[in-house]
């Protein structure tokens, strides 16, 4: 157990330190999806009400989840890079030859990020009165919870990816090729109800949509009605967990391997 979690853990205080030490990344995870929010949730807010939602219910509101999520992105964007990075720098080489699993090397690196995030995202549920969205003990918990799935799997993806890299800017074209859709395309941005039958299809084959939906559904949980058209939580969260062990496996193959440009 020591030859795992020792590592695992050292790991993980290592994206905690860096993370601290690196103050612009704040700025850049939480700022820039908060201006976001604020600059297209207010222009679409006249013009702009999301179908299948109850009346009243503003397109800055329905927005605010999505922009949760967003933070979590940007998030593992900056906390994978540094797979990239270390790999430059010669650190990676020297971690690869140590007598631990693979596993434990990317499940390290996966908490550090998850954890980043989740303190992200946990800080920005402030705003969540501001929007009409009530908060108690139990939607606190419950969405702190479906956050941490959320990170964990978008993280386990970005180092499956991060893992096959060896250029920044690779990584950078890359992630935004793949992520940026997934977010587009969660449900996050614009509900499916109201897309085009084919687009429909993308959102519902599209792993994150549930996790966006079962955090919906657990900052409504006082008001279930406000959420109807979404799946149900119980299978959300299934499928959230399931992508992240699928991208957490994905993620430890992939390591070590030669990486590609």
């Amino acid at each position: 157990m020591r030859r795992t979690i020792l590592p695992a853990l050292t790991l993980w205080q290592r994206e905690i330190v860096r993370f601290l030490r690196q103050r612009s990344r704040v700025v850049g995870a939480l700022g820039q999806p908060v201006v976001f929010w604020l600059l297209l949730g207010g222009g679409l807010a006249a013009s702009f009400r999301p179908p299948g939602t109850p009346a009243g219910t503003s397109y800055v509101e329905y927005f605010y989840p999505g922009i949760i999520a967003l933070i979590v992105l940007f998030t593992a964007i900056f906390a994978t890079i540094s797979v990239v990075e270390d790999r430059q720098a010669g650190f990676l080489q020297g971690v690869l030859v140590a007598p631990v699993p693979r596993w434990t090397i990317v499940l390290g690196q996966a908490l550090g990020a998850t954890t980043l995030a989740l303190l992200q995202g946990a800080l920005f549920l402030i705003l969540a009165p501001f929007v009409g969205i009530s908060l108690s003990l139990t939607t606190v918990t419950a969405a702190v919870g479906v956050m941490g799935l959320i990170a964990f799997a978008l993280t386990c993806l970005g180092l499956l990816i991060a893992w096959r890299m060896d250029s920044t800017h690779g990584f950078h074209a890359i992630m935004n090729l793949i992520l940026l859709p997934i977010w587009l395309l969660s449900g996050a941005f614009f509900p499916a109800h109201g897309a085009p039958g084919w687009m429909r299809w993308i959102m519902a084959m599209n792993p994150l949509t549930y996790g966006v939906a079962a955090l919906r559904r657990t900052l409504y949980l006082d008001d279930p009605a406000a959420v109807l058209a979404l799946p149900p939580l119980a299978f959300s969260v299934g499928v959230t967990m399931i992508f992240g062990a699928a991208a957490f496996t994905a993620a430890t193959l992939a390591a070590g391997r030669e990486p590609s440009t």
